[in-house]
């Protein structure tokens, strides 16, 4: 019995809040609860706060524009383009707010002293003109070795080797008999004497051109027999490069025995690019340094540019002349020469990243204040130490962006005003309202 009363107390329930549900949705509302208010966003009478549209460019920067809003392949709206972003056909103004966000930083163009560092790789090669070959004008064998390695220190008139020939022996000879015989005509007739003194003079040149020291021949001027083997001597200080030379050799007239090369003076063999060449020059200090001596520099000069380009690399050879007192440089060894380049007088020069190079001209980003912006065609010259030589189209102090001009560019569509500068667009066409504000 009481189950039966709950259920029906329930269903009288139920009944109940669906009739006030349906009575309040069929019955007009009137609305006290307050509603907030906002400032209009209509313009006051007058005043014209909205921005004139110039054209939509594109999103990513490509040289594309429409006169209305549109979306490229990937779905982004194009980028208006206001009327007071933009100055005349040939500048672009881009407010404080995002130039503070772009980090737009600018420098001054102003001389300075370009000094570029120009490397040079090369090899170490013995002196040419330091290079002596024991090479005898005469037939013989060779019977002693005082010099037998390669490689061996020697000096100036340093006995290399002891040779017998039968030409040097007949030639002592010639001399001992031309003495006496001048002796025995001392008291004779005077042009018989005059012939045999002439033929004791020459006996002995003949034995001084065949390179024998004066040293050796001192023996047989004194009156000593002649001797059946001579000496043959060093003709300069150096070191034994090349030797052949070995006891029992005979040997012809120019054979070469022995190549003794002075190393106190080397040259390094380099190659300058093609582009480099306006660099170098004859006699200009340089500085090499070498793996084997870490720390250690050695000073040089430039000695000879090839009058001769080599076709398969573009490159030419150049040689550096280094003092090797010590030694310590040997023939073969790679090393790098530092040259230090740059123009007696200071040029007018930006930093390198002020350069828009569009591939055809170069174009730098000239500040004139409260966010304006020229792009302006500028001539480069050399470049050095982190900035590029002006030729023209620049002044002097003259401010110009050298960070964040690409972001600018993105941020104005640069490329329009940059075409504006040589009655076209660089990259696409100017875009139609930039058109009529030329115009």
């Amino acid at each position: 019995m009481k189950h039966r009363t709950a259920l029906a107390i329930n269903a009288i329930a139920l009944a109940a809040i669906f009739a006030v549900a349906f009575w309040f949705s069929t019955r007009p509302v009137a609305l006290t609860t307050p509603v907030a208010t906002f400032p209009s966003t209509q313009p006051a009478a007058g005043v014209a706060t909205e921005r004139a549209v110039l054209y939509y460019r594109n999103p990513m920067g490509l040289p594309d524009t429409s006169p209305v809003p549109k979306k490229d392949a990937m779905g982004m709206n194009y980028v208006a383009v206001y009327a007071d972003e933009q100055f005349g056909g040939s500048s672009v103004r881009i407010d404080a707010a995002k130039l503070q966000k772009l980090g737009v930083r600018t420098e001054m163009a102003a001389p300075r002293s370009l000094t570029q560092t120009l490397r040079i790789v090369g090899t170490l090669q013995p002196d040419e003109r330091r290079q002596s070959t024991i090479s005898p004008k005469f037939e013989g064998w060779i019977t002693r070795m005082l010099v037998d390695t390669t490689g061996a220190p020697v000096h100036r008139g340093q006995p290399l080797l002891e040779v017998y020939s039968p030409d040097l022996l007949a030639a002592q000879q010639d001399y001992r008999v031309a003495v006496r015989a001048l002796d025995a005509l001392s008291e004779g007739d005077s042009g018989a004497h005059a012939h045999m003194r002439d033929l004791v003079r020459s006996s002995l040149e003949r034995l001084s051109n065949w390179d024998i020291a004066e040293a050796d021949l001192a023996g047989l001027r004194a009156g000593e027999e002649p001797r059946k083997s001579l000496l043959l001597r060093a003709p300069r200080d150096g070191v034994v490069t090349e030797k052949t030379a070995r006891v029992g050799l005979r040997f012809m007239p120019g054979d070469a025995l022995y190549q003794v090369t002075d190393l106190s003076s080397i040259w390094l063999i380099g190659s300058v690019f093609e582009q480099d060449l306006a660099l170098v020059r004859v006699a200009a200090p340089v500085t090499a340094s070498f793996v084997a001596y870490p720390g250690k520099t050695f000073k040089g000069r430039i000695a000879f540019v090839s009058p001769v380009l080599q076709a398969e690399t573009r490159t030419v050879q150049v040689r550096v002349e280094l003092t090797n007192p010590d030694g310590k440089l040997k023939p073969l060894m790679y090393g790098t020469v530092e040259l230090a380049a740059g123009a007696a007088t200071p040029l007018l020069a930006v930093p390198d990243s002020a350069i828009l190079d569009t591939g055809t001209r170069q174009i730098v980003l000239v500040d004139r204040g409260k966010g304006e912006f020229e792009p302006r065609v500028v001539r480069t010259g050399v470049h050095a130490d982190g900035y590029i030589e002006i030729l023209s189209g620049l002044a002097d102090r003259e401010a110009v962006v050298v960070n964040g001009n690409f972001l600018i560019d993105s941020e104005s569509n640069l490329r329009a005003a940059i075409g504006a500068l040589g009655g076209h667009a660089s990259s696409g066409s100017t875009p139609p309202a930039l058109d009529r504000l030329q115009h």
